[in-house]
C-alpha cells in the first residue's frame, strides 16, 4: 500500500520511509530517521536523529523518539537510537539515542509496549516482549532483558540490569541489579526486595510447572526469611545451587546472573564495572582489568567457576556451556575458539567470549 502523509505533517528530505506508513497531523520526522513497512505515526508525534524503526510500529500523540540525550558529555557526535518490529509508544514516551561515552546506541528490540509518559535514557538496551507500565524512568546505561513487566512510575538506577521474566511492582526504586523470574516491589524507606518468584508471568510465558517449581525451590535457599538469617554467605548457597549435577537451567541462569554481580559488580549493579566515564574510581577497578565477559548466541547458558591458578599465579576461569532443550552448542569464539566443553581461559586481560549454540534438527 501507498504511504500517507497529511499535508500538515513536516517529513523532512532525506527521511526513508517504507510501504504503508502513515503520518498523521503536525507529526515531524527527520532527515535521518527510517521508517519500516506498516509503521503508524500518530498526530504530534516527534521521530528525530539517527533513528530507525522496524516494521509494524505505532508512535502516539506527542512521543518524542531520537532527539538529543541528556547527557553533559554529548557533544553532538553520531549516534543512533535503533527500534525493532511491532513496538508501540504511547503517549508523551520519549526515547534518546546513546553518546560516545556509552554504547553509542540506545536499542530496543520486538514487540514492546511502553506505555503513557515513560523516559529511555541513553545507551539503554530493551530486549523483546517487555511491557513498560505508566511513567517508568530509566536512566543511562540500562539493560532490561525479555519478558520484563514493570510496573508504574518505577525508577531505574543507572547501569542496572534487569534479568529475564522480571516483574517490578509500581513506584519501586531499583538501584541494584534485579534478578532474572523474580518479583521484585518497594519495601520500607527508599528499599526494594525481592518478593517472590515471578509465577503468573512465567505461567503466561508457557514455563513448565517443573521449571517453576525449581526456582521456587531456588528462591527459598537465597530469598526467604530462613535464608536469609542463616550464616552461609548467599555467593556459597549461589554456587552450591550451580553446582548440583541436575541444576535445571532456569535455575543456573539465574545464579549465573547473581554470580556475575558478586564478581564483578559495583554497588549491586554488574554494568557499572563496564562504565567508560572518568567518574570511574579506581577502587572500582579490577585488578588489571582481569574479568571474562561471556555472550550467548541461541538458547544456552554458561556457567563459570574458578579453575587451579597457572604457575605466574594468573587466574583461571573454567567455562561449561549447557544448551537449552532442543538445542546443542556448537562451539566458543572470541577470545577463546574451538567447541571443547569445558574450557578453560586464562585472566591474563579482559576476555570477552561468545558461546554459540543451534537448535536441533
Amino acid at each position: 500500500m501507498a504511504v500517507t502523509v497529511h499535508p500538515t505533517a513536516i517529513v523532512e528530505r532525506g527521511a526513508e520511509l517504507a510501504r504503508d506508513v502513515s503520518i498523521g497531523p503536525y507529526a515531524y520526522v527527520g532527515p535521518n530517521v527510517r521508517l519500516g513497512e506498516g509503521c503508524r505515526v500518530h498526530h504530534h508525534a516527534t521521530i528525530d536523529g539517527y533513528t530507525a524503526l522496524g516494521e509494524g510500529c505505532e508512535v502516539f500523540p506527542q512521543a518524542v523518539l531520537g532527539t538529543q540525550p541528556q547527557d553533559i558529555k554529548f557533544r553532538g557526535e553520531r549516534t543512533t537510537l535503533e527500534i525493532g518490529k511491532h513496538n508501540v509508544f504511547r503517549e508523551m514516551v520519549t526515547v534518546h539515542p546513546g553518546t560516545a561515552n556509552g554504547l553509542g546506541y540506545t536499542r530496543i528490540g520486538d514487540h514492546n509496549l511502553l506505555l503513557v509518559g515513560v523516559h529511555v535514557a541513553h545507551d539503554c538496551t530493551i530486549e523483546n516482549r517487555c511491557i513498560i507500565a505508566n511513567y517508568v524512568q530509566f536512566a543511562g546505561h540500562v539493560y532490561v532483558e525479555s519478558n520484563v513487566n514493570m510496573g508504574g512510575n518505577s525508577a531505574v538506577h543507572h547501569f542496572v540490569t534487569v534479568g529475564r521474566h522480571a516483574f517490578i511492582g509500581g513506584m519501586t526504586r531499583v538501584a541494584a541489579d534485579v534478578p532474572p523470574y523474580m518479583v521484585v516491589v518497594a519495601a520500607r524507606g527508599s528499599r526494594s526486595e525481592i518478593r517472590m518468584v515471578n509465577g503468573v508471568g512465567l505461567q503466561r510465558s508457557g514455563f513448565s510447572n517443573e521449571d517453576i517449581g525449581a526456582l521456587k525451590s531456588a528462591f527459598m535457599q537465597l530469598y526467604s526469611r530462613r535464608a536469609r538469617q542463616s550464616p552461609q554467605p548467599i555467593r556459597d548457597r549461589v554456587q552450591a545451587l550451580l553446582d548440583a549435577p541436575d541444576a535445571n537451567p532456569h535455575v543456573r541462569y539465574l545464579c549465573e546472573f547473581l554470580l556475575r554481580g558478586f564478581d564483578m559488580g559495583r554497588h549491586g549493579r554488574y554494568l557499572e564495572s563496564l562504565r567508560n566515564d572518568p567518574v570511574h574510581r579506581r577502587s572500582w577497578r579490577l585488578e588489571e582489568d582481569r574479568r571474562v565477559t561471556v555472550d550467548v548466541v541461541g538458547r544456552g547458558s554458561v556457567q563459570q567457576r574458578s579453575a587451579p591458578p597457572q604457575d605466574r599465579g594468573l587466574k583461571v576461569v573454567e567455562l561449561t556451556a549447557h544448551a537449552e532443550p532442543g538445542w546443542t552448542f556448537t562451539g566458543w569464539n572470541g577470545n577463546l575458539s574451538g567447541a571443547g566443553n569445558p574450557a578453560s581461559v586464562v585472566l591474563d586481560g579482559h576476555k570477552r567470549i561468545t558461546a554459540t549454540f543451534a537448535r536441533q534438527g
